[in-house]
This record gives C-alpha cells, sequence and structure tokens, in this order.
C-alpha cells in the first residue's frame, strides 16, 4: 500500500520557450491527475540534463513521472511536419532508457489529435541540428526520429530515481520537408498547433500510472 498523500507530479521538459508557450496555452491543469509543471530546459543535453537533475533534487518531485516533449526530426521518408513521435525508447551514446505506456500514448494521442500520424520507435538524441546524410545515418541505427534534449532528459531523471518516463515529440522537419527549405514557417505552424493539442493525452498517461496494480 503507497504512504503517499498525494498523487506523484508529472514533470514535463521541453527545451525551448515556444514549446512551452505552446503547451501552456493548450488548456489547462483540470485533467490531470496530480500537479504538473511545465520545464523549460534551453536547448542541447547538456542543459536538459542540468535542469532536470536540478528539478528533481527538489524533493517535492521526489517521485514525479517525466515527460520529454516538444520538437523534433523526423528520420523515416514519408514523415510530415506535424506528424507525432512517441518513442519506444531514448537513446544516446550513454545509453538507453525505456519508455513508459507507449500505447497508451499512442491512442490518447489519436484522441487528442485526430487526422494526425503517430509514429512509434526509438527516439535519438544529437548535440547538434541534424541534417542530410546524418538523417540517413541515423535511420540505419532503428531510430525513427531525433532531437537534442529527451535521450538526456530520460536519461537524467532515471539517474536520478526510479520512475515512469515517456518521450513525446512533434515533427517540424522531414526529410522531404528540411528546416532550410521554403516550407519551413507552414512546417513550423503544424507543428505548433500540435504540440497545442496534447496535453489530454498527456495527462491520461499519467492518470494511468496512478491507478493501483492488479
Amino acid at each position: 500500500m503507497s504512504t503517499q498523500s498525494a498523487p506523484a507530479p508529472l514533470l514535463i521538459a521541453c527545451a525551448l520557450g515556444i514549446e512551452r508557450f505552446a503547451l501552456r496555452s493548450g488548456g489547462d491543469r483540470g485533467g490531470a491527475g496530480g500537479p504538473v509543471t511545465v520545464l523549460r530546459t534551453g536547448m542541447g543535453p547538456q542543459a536538459a540534463e542540468r535542469a532536470v537533475t536540478r528539478a528533481l533534487a527538489d524533493p517535492a518531485y521526489g517521485e514525479a513521472a517525466v515527460l520529454a516533449t516538444g520538437f523534433c526530426a523526423g528520420l523515416a521518408p514519408g514523415m510530415h511536419p506535424g506528424d507525432l513521435v512517441v518513442a519506444e525508447d531514448t537513446r544516446d551514446p550513454r545509453g538507453t532508457v525505456p519508455c513508459v505506456g507507449t500505447e497508451l500514448l499512442v491512442k490518447e494521442l489519436v484522441r487528442a489529435v485526430p487526422g494526425r500520424t503517430v509514429h512509434t520507435g526509438p527516439l535519438t538524441g544529437s548535440d547538434h541540428v541534424v541534417r542530410g546524410h546524418e538523417r540517413s545515418d541515423l535511420l540505419a541505427t532503428g531510430a525513427i526520429a531525433v532531437d537534442m534534449e529527451s535521450a538526456a532528459t530520460l536519461l537524467s531523471a532515471v539517474r536520478a530515481g526510479e520512475r515512469p518516463v515517456a518521450a513525446v515529440r512533434v515533427v517540424v522537419d522531414a526529410p522531404e520537408h528540411e528546416l532550410v527549405r521554403i516550407g519551413t514557417v507552414r512546417g513550423g505552424i503544424s507543428a505548433f498547433r500540435v504540440l497545442r493539442s496534447v496535453l489530454p493525452a498527456f495527462y491520461e498517461w499519467h492518470r494511468s500510472l496512478l491507478l493501483p496494480r492488479r
């Protein structure tokens, strides 16, 4: 039997101010199963590691579930801006972290953002923006998308203590829609609108973690 007097909180980590704005403008916290914090970590794996480690050092977040989100670059042909990526695991040179509740997240995202394609697979980390031939090199490792913070976020989270972790990203840049192209603005707007809509799925994921085990 749990001795917690309140549900474990949910820490949603993103790198950019525009990502945090999208999440905060996407709805209130009324559907959450416990306290929710949207943490802006700053760009890059080092910034994510510092911010998440510092946040989880607070005793109030000692058992927090952690979900990394924001924008990403798709690696697989046929991906489009506004598509969603639910990570089965996150990986970088320091290790691989399995994600929890992937199937539930997919189901809830389909409900929250109807009409959008949801991809599942490994999400890899990079310390720089990936372009050109690097995409095919990373795709060959089995990864379907890449960003700079998710792997560092989840690795820092599990190193700080046992907890559920997940990563959901919105594709803003894909093989046929690279950021250097003229379609960047349209792709960015599409991804922003999708990111505004994901919170209900995150809340359902969090609530499912709070249910008693059978």
